[in-house]
């Protein structure tokens, strides 16, 4: 059985500011480092096989986090990126809200669980038969439950920073 652990990156600075972050590397807070340690916590006690992660900064800072007792590297894969949010990437989110049409540079929802089926194929292939904790982000995290569980993304509940869901992932 493949157990996917499926975590937030926590806290960034752009999270806290509003800022879309899109595919920018991203940095933890002062809370999302401690958010991160609390995952890491929470978690101390399950046997991990690998810790995968977005090649993102905010992610692989999360996962290092995680990662630290159960003495294992982080890989980083881009099939956990964040939604590539083109040009609304560095705005103000509240200022986005009413903006349409949304702009051709935006990578689509279909695109994204796309990817979310490639990273779910990945881990099973990759790592059958072992439990991996996954740290990804918001809406990638919302496109992987989406394509496993056969929903519309906006069926699945938005993850708070540093939290984690658990997928059996197996063939």
């Amino acid at each position: 059985m493949t157990k996917l652990y499926l975590a937030r990156h926590g806290e960034t600075f752009d999270n806290e500011r509003q800022i879309m972050q899109g595919q920018t590397p991203g940095e933890l807070n002062t809370n999302g480092i401690r958010q991160a340690e609390e995952l890491s916590l929470q978690l101390v006690d399950v046997s991990f096989n690998a810790v995968v992660a977005s090649d993102l900064w905010r992610s692989v800072q999360t996962a290092r986090i995680v990662a630290a007792p159960h003495h294992l590297e982080v890989v980083t894969t881009p099939l956990l990126r964040e939604r590539d949010w083109g040009s609304f990437t560095g705005r103000f989110i509240p200022d986005l809200k009413d903006v349409k049409p949304w702009p051709d540079d935006i990578e689509t929802l279909q695109q994204m669980k796309d990817r979310a089926g490639r990273f779910l194929d990945y881990i099973r292939t990759t790592y059958p038969d072992q439990t991996v904790l996954a740290v990804g982000h918001g809406i990638i995290n919302k496109a992987i439950q989406a394509v496993f569980f056969h929903k519309e993304m906006h069926e699945i509940e938005k993850m708070k920073n540093a939290e984690v869901r658990i997928l059996d992932i197996s063939l």
